[in-house]
């Protein structure tokens, strides 16, 4: 996933959107229909089901994590610097200025020191916080009819619905010095790696990066995975510890990690750099290559073949994805928390969501309301969470990554996870008064 923390996309069982989502999103696209765009609708929370149900607290305290976070900015800067909502809404902003957040982090603060008698109170303070704070704001998904298509006299197509999937923080066996089962470096981000936000360049390229490095005094694209495998790096960058091959590839696609060491050290890595070379589902190849049938493709089953194809054939499938990508240590884990997502705070298990920065603001609280999940229970997931991470796989107005937290147990839920649902973001009511209805659009 590109993004400042790529955590992307793979569990225990299977990370629907790092291994199968790719070649998902193609099979089920209408091709009558353009890209997708944003389109909203405010509503009120005696909209949201569940609302009144749903516990406060966790999300409560994931927002004060991000007002950290914000209140450090300068308050005339945009919220979110990446965003761009299309041609349709050149002058309209979700997310609004850091001053507009000044305000409901001020008074988060204030109530969160507040004396309480009880849980339940402190529930119900929490709650109107956010109901005095914020204007839900539900977010769709705007398809218009090409020009060419059949269907190119009818009107968009408007869906309230997403893909909602999982991703968790896992756990790898780790040596400090290549061995016999170590044999893949964990490299740092390369001295001559240059990442470009073309957004600054380009509006419409907002939340698009590139990478690579100068020859001479031009920017030329970086090694992929396969000349990196055969030494491009050049010691360009060091390494920080050795993996298992097929662990550090998943490690890539997931962005961040724990590495767990044989004397009974522990060690975080967190993403820091990618080679700028697209990602592409090795999962889709081998269903493209009649390798395996996409009903069997899940995480354990890729790596079931590659441990028993060869080091030759796995290493040659791993490197039909270019995208390679870069760490750094991390300081050591918060309490019951997760590593640093994208806007650089601890993230909060099953609070936590990533989403496409180009519609949605770091730090800002977003209501979900999706299918049941399994490992979950058998109800709807309905539960206030904050935007707190970006994923180069999650893309889309309506899509959301949620994180289920660290080791086993997660990553079996973050693999089963692929719900469709609803998604409404709390704007400010400062933003929201400055929105139009959409009589007036």
């Amino acid at each position: 996933m590109l993004a400042s923390t790529i955590f992307a996309l793979l569990a225990g069982f299977l990370v629907f959107s790092g291994i199968v989502a790719p070649f998902y999103d193609r099979r089920h696209v209408d091709a009558a229909y353009g890209a997708p765009g944003i389109d909203f609708r405010l509503a009120d929370f005696y909209q949201l089901r569940d609302w009144q149900q749903d516990d406060s607290l966790p999300a409560f305290a994931a927002f004060l994590r991000s007002c950290e976070a914000l209140l450090a900015r300068d308050p005339s800067e945009a919220a979110n610097p990446q965003e761009y909502l299309g041609d349709r809404f050149q002058n309209l902003t979700l997310a609004g200025s850091v001053g507009d957040w000044r305000r409901p982090c001020e008074e988060a603060g204030e109530i969160n020191s507040r004396y309480y008698s009880d849980l339940s109170v402190k529930r119900g303070a929490f709650r109107v916080f956010f109901e005095n704070n914020f204007q839900p704001v539900q977010i769709l998904q705007y398809r218009p009819p090409l020009p060419d298509s059949p269907i190119r006299r009818k009107g968009p197509k408007i869906e309230e619905t997403g893909l909602f999937t999982g991703y968790f923080e896992p756990i790898y066996d780790a040596a400090r010095t290549p061995g016999k089962v170590f044999t893949t470096p964990v490299f740092r981000r390369p001295g001559d790696l240059i990442e470009v936000d073309l957004g600054v360049f380009r509006e419409e390229l907002s939340g698009q990066r590139i990478a690579g490095k100068l020859a001479g005094r031009q920017l030329v694209p970086y090694a992929d995975r396969k000349a990196i495998n055969q030494g491009a790096l050049n010691g360009a960058a060091a390494p920080i510890a050795w993996l298992a091959a097929d662990d550090l590839f998943f490690l890539q696609i997931q962005g961040s990690g724990r590495l767990r060491f044989k004397d009974g050290g522990e060690m975080r890595v967190g993403y820091d750099g990618q080679n700028g070379h697209a990602y592409t589902s090795i999962g889709r190849v081998m269903v493209e290559r009649e390798i395996m049938p996409l009903e069997d493709i899940s995480m354990p089953s890729i790596r079931g073949w590659l441990a028993g194809s060869g080091a030759d054939k796995a290493r040659a499938l791993r490197e039909e994805n270019a995208s390679y990508v870069f760490f750094r240590e991390l300081g050591p884990p918060e309490r019951d928390l997760g590593p640093p997502g994208a806007q650089g705070v601890a993230l909060t298990p099953q609070r936590s969501l990533a989403v496409d920065r180009r519609y949605h603001a770091l730090g800002a609280p977003v209501w979900i309301d999706i299918e049941p999940v399994d490992g979950v229970g058998p109800k709807p997931l309905r539960r206030l969470m904050v935007a707190q991470d970006t994923g180069g796989a999650i893309r889309g107005p309506v899509r959301g990554d949620v994180f289920w937290g660290t080791g086993k147990g997660a990553g079996a839920v973050a693999g089963a996870m692929k719900a469709r649902g609803e998604m409404y973001v709390l704007v400010p009511r400062s933003v929201a008064d400055r929105l139009p209805r959409r009589s007036e659009r």
